[in-house]
This record gives C-alpha cells, sequence and structure tokens, in this order.
C-alpha cells in the first residue's frame, strides 16, 4: 500500500441518530450524525403503516374483480 494517500481510520467513531441513539464503529469520519437507524425506523419497529390515498386499494380491487373471467354457461 502506498503511504499518506489513504484516509484516517478511526475504529471507534460515533454514530448519532435524530431520535438519540447513539452507537459506534470504525469509519473515516470521526463522527457521523444521521436522521434515522434501525432503533427508530418503521420496518423494524414494527409501527410501519401502508398509507392508502383516496381509496386506491379499493379502487384496484374493483377494477381486478370486473375483468375477472367469468364463468361460461353451457347451453343445450
Amino acid at each position: 500500500m502506498k503511504k499518506e494517500i489513504h484516509p484516517a481510520y478511526f475504529p471507534k467513531a460515533t454514530t448519532t441518530c435524530a431520535c438519540g441513539h447513539v452507537f459506534t464503529f470504525g469509519s473515516t469520519r470521526e463522527s457521523i450524525n444521521v436522521e434515522i437507524c434501525s432503533v427508530c425506523h418503521p420496518f423494524y419497529t414494527g409501527n410501519e403503516k401502508s398509507l392508502d390515498t383516496a381509496g386506491r386499494v379499493e379502487r384496484f380491487k374493483t377494477r381486478a374483480a370486473s375483468k375477472a373471467p367469468k364463468k361460461a354457461t353451457k347451453s343445450k
């Protein structure tokens, strides 16, 4: 490896989340501020919500039901 071309490595860099959670890991930056982490992210906390604006899910279901193949009746 060439000397003096690599950035400084901080093995105990601190990361601070907007929620207040602080954790450490190795990085080339001494401190990192993030907006969301695994402690406050809705996917990991189980607070995930599906947004249905203007009834889009219901409109899709009605369109899908109307396009479903109908059973043909046999006539003799």
